[in-house]
């Protein structure tokens, strides 16, 4: 009987050098067409290449997008950097990006758009971290120059309503 791809059991040694921390487990995880092996934990991204881990908690990805046809889920980052992973077959692609949705929306606790000039806009959210603890986080595009007082005022105020309805000290 095929083991489902959501349910790929890690060699002893990939499951090692994920280095898990208390109350972290591998939800799944899968080859990728490259080579590598992204795993998904309850805490974090993992991609696991021939010489290093890269280590990634939920809170600091924005935002997956899956190509269906090209089964590449394609990962933005709340920096603003993308990272495009490529599976081996569609099961593996629907299974993996369904816990990656999961994980995701279970950091973000609320988020709220602000209307920038010249027709920009940026986002305020309420996340959570690896460690349950919430905190605000600032999410806009490249072209949004958040230095800027007028923007930085915006922002400002909508970040203060967030932190202020979930109890957070500005």
């Amino acid at each position: 009987m095929p083991v489902s791809p959501r349910r790929r059991r890690l060699s002893a040694p990939e499951r090692a050098r994920l280095d898990l921390r208390p109350r972290d487990r591998v939800l799944a995880s899968v080859q990728l067409a490259d080579g590598t092996l992204a795993v998904a934990s309850r805490l974090a991204l993992h991609v696991l290449d021939a010489a290093t881990v890269t280590r990634t908690p939920w809170a600091d990805v924005d935002h997956g997008t899956l190509d269906a046809p090209t089964r590449t889920l394609t990962v933005r980052w709340v920096w603003g950097a993308s990272t495009a992973l490529t599976f081996t077959e569609d099961r593996a692609s629907v299974a993996f990006a369904q816990t990656f949705r999961e994980r995701v929306q279970q950091s973000v606790i609320h988020t709220t758009s602000v209307p920038l000039p010249g027709g920009h806009r940026a986002r305020v959210a309420l996340r959570r971290d690896e460690d349950g603890e919430l905190f605000s986080q600032v999410i806009a595009d490249d072209s949004v120059d958040l230095a800027d007082p007028q923007v930085a005022a915006l922002v400002d105020a909508a970040e203060d309503a967030v932190r202020d309805a979930a109890g957070l000290p500005r």
